[in-house]
């Protein structure tokens, strides 16, 4: 029998090796206070109006999970230890800014922090200010395809900053890269967050490469033609692909 228990551990932990799940950390919560209980629109993570109003509004600023900006966009699964007060699914949130708290891995959205409790609760909740909570890696699902936004900090034709949005799955975009002929391909240069940038890019349709990271592993994707000649300040760009 305890041969059989043996055996059955193993494949539920091989299980959970496969999918790429994560166990869940000890950690604490906070939240913070904007315009109508969502992001804000101005998080370190460089994602703008994006970083308001995707997944609902319920995003989170975090410190050590930052990564210098790498670790802008990955989802998590933040459970509340309250058992009394929170549900037992939690809440799933978008890294979209950086902050520091009192020993917390999460500065939650107002949005995102309402969610970790029950219903009636959430009051109760909100007068705790700080809560244990445990938390894993999650993939994140938005059934849409990668978009490359020109940043609001480019000016054409001289210098040009992009910010993906919409990365799915568990991959962290830590470089990209502009094919320039004569050149091969230049290095944008991370300017902060998950900002990309590059002076002078080429006057043509844009080859750019994106490199990522799913686990240990080091990929890379090569999007043709998503960025036009003319290309916009403001403006997202269909990529045609995603990443995961």
């Amino acid at each position: 029998m305890a041969c059989y228990s043996l055996f059955f551990s193993l494949i539920l932990l091989l299980a959970a090796v496969c999918y790429g799940e994560e166990a869940f950390v000890y950690s604490r919560a906070t939240y913070y206070g904007s315009p109508e209980c969502l992001g804000t629109a101005t998080g370190a993570c460089g994602f703008g109006e994006y970083g308001r109003t995707v997944n609902n509004g319920e995003v989170t600023g975090v410190s050590r999970l930052y990564r210098n900006g790498s670790g802008c966009g990955a989802c998590y699964q933040v459970r509340c230890q309250i058992r009394t007060h929170c549900r037992e699914e939690g809440v799933k949130v978008v890294v979209t800014d950086y902050g520091e708290g009192d020993r917390t891995d999460f500065i939650l959205s107002t949005q995102g922090y309402s969610k970790l409790a029950r219903p009636n609760m959430a009051e109760e909740l909100f007068a705790y200010g700080v809560v244990d909570v445990e938390y894993n890696r999650v993939p994140c699902r938005y059934g849409r395809r990668l978009m490359l936004k020109v940043h609001e900090y480019s000016n054409y034709p001289h210098y040009l900053a992009l910010v993906p949005l919409y990365n799915e799955g568990f991959s962290d975009i830590t470089a990209m890269y502009i094919w320039q002929d004569g050149m091969g391909w230049r290095p944008m240069r991370r300017a902060f967050g998950t900002v990309f940038d590059i002076p002078n890019p080429p006057k043509e349709p844009l080859l750019i490469r994106v490199q990522y990271n799913v686990q240990t592993e080091v990929k890379s994707a090569d999007i043709t033609n998503a960025i036009p000649e003319d290309w916009e300040v403001g403006v997202a760009y269909d990529t045609h692909v995603q990443i995961n």
